[in-house]
């Protein structure tokens, strides 16, 4: 482990790869600190290799374990990606139609009243579907795991699943891409898990990301930054056996798992999200193995639904911005942990940042660094 020197008592640094440029080191501490973030792990890569990969702070606060760029976070909401890229590898497998009304390939999406939403429109949030607050989409780890499909069913039963006019602005929706996992999974008649590690994951080479902690994984442990007296509060949020012991201003969290794979249930390290980030740079390519199309992977980076508040394309999305087609990304947040992968195509670079920390913090001036730096 080592610090930065100009940084005297700056959170441990563990390199993992490469160099940082520059003012890395300090930017990131400046971030923990600045943000109440106990731990994360960066990853930088460019088109043809991992340039750098380091953790910074703490793991787990209690074992004082140091984050590393292997240590597993939940992925959440960037776990959409994944999903979006299956799906296209299945159109580009001719076995799933993008124009298709989404009720052709799962009956109880259909739309009472109105005209079914198509399945582009799912993956790129036009599909019309509200969004409830999946605060209680979880489970202990050591639980058996939900059905998707039942939730998803519970969820279309009710009352205006279908909030907006399919196809109008996008609307950010977990509901649709619970029901993209589903319509993978018939399409390719495979339970959705297997198909994504069939056709994503294992080529990709992401031989450390699943919808479980792989073997011999170091966990994170997830934390919510708040006062003791709001303890009784989040407990009764969450559901039970998720809250774990407090430490400090956090409450840690004892393992868990999402509900609903395709929207966010992805486990895994910066280090694979660093492969798929290369996989989408090289237009669908990896270390000679092709996961999608040029055209596939070109057209998923092309955001063109304006919303609020993210505008979207197909699993990439931006926030409004005065400089548009600089940048795609994607975060995932939930309880526990908060996540930001991003592209920039035109300088060949992609970054991921996974932390254990609930709150968002300020990364645009790191990332800004990481985009201008000279790396070799």
């Amino acid at each position: 482990m080592v610090t930065d020197g100009a940084n005297p008592g700056a959170p441990g640094e563990n390199i993992a790869a490469g160099r940082p440029p520059r003012g890395l080191t300090a930017a990131v501490t400046t971030m923990m600190r600045r943000d109440g973030v106990p731990g994360l792990s960066v990853a930088v890569v460019n088109r043809d290799r991992l340039l750098f990969a380091a953790g910074y702070g703490l793991a787990d606060r209690a074992a004082t374990t140091p984050a590393t760029a292997s240590t597993s976070y939940l992925w959440f909401s960037m776990s959409k990606i994944v999903t979006a890229t299956a799906a296209c590898r299945l159109v580009d497998e001719g076995r799933l139609d993008p124009d298709a009304p989404v009720d052709e390939y799962v009956d109880y999406l259909r739309a009472a009243g109105t005209t079914a939403p198509n399945v582009g429109q799912l993956l790129n949030h036009t599909a019309g579907l509200g969004n409830p607050m999946p605060i209680r989409w979880v489970h202990p780890a050591d639980a058996d795991p939900p059905d998707p499909g039942a939730l998803l069913r519970r969820l279309m039963g009710r009352r205006r699943a279908y909030r907006y006019p399919p196809g109008r602005s996008a609307r950010y929706s977990n509901v649709g891409y619970l029901a993209a996992g589903q319509v993978i999974a018939a399409s390719s008649a495979m339970p959705f898990e297997a198909y994504v590690r069939q056709s994503v994951l294992r080529p990709a080479g992401m031989d450390h990301t699943g919808y479980r902690y792989q073997d011999g994984a170091a966990p994170a442990t997830g934390y919510v930054k708040a006062p003791r007296i709001a303890d009784p509060l989040l407990r009764g949020m969450l559901p039970g056996g998720i809250a774990g012991e407090r430490h400090g201003p956090y409450l840690s969290l004892n393992p868990f798992y999402v509900d609903g794979p395709a929207y966010g249930g992805l486990v895994g390290d910066v280090l694979d999200a660093g492969r798929f980030l290369r996989l989408h740079l090289c237009d669908g390519e990896i270390d000679g193995t092709r996961v999608l199309s040029p055209g596939a992977a070109r057209s998923m980076r092309t955001i063109d639904q304006a919303g609020q508040p993210f505008d979207h394309g197909t699993g990439w999305f931006r926030r409004p911005t005065k400089t548009p087609g600089q940048w795609v990304e994607h975060f995932g947040a939930g309880a526990g942990f908060w996540n930001v992968m991003r592209l920039y195509p035109g300088l060949g670079l992609g970054i991921v940042v996974m932390s254990n920390s609930t709150r968002m913090y300020d990364f645009e001036p790191l990332f800004a660094l990481v985009a201008s730096a000279p790396w070799s």
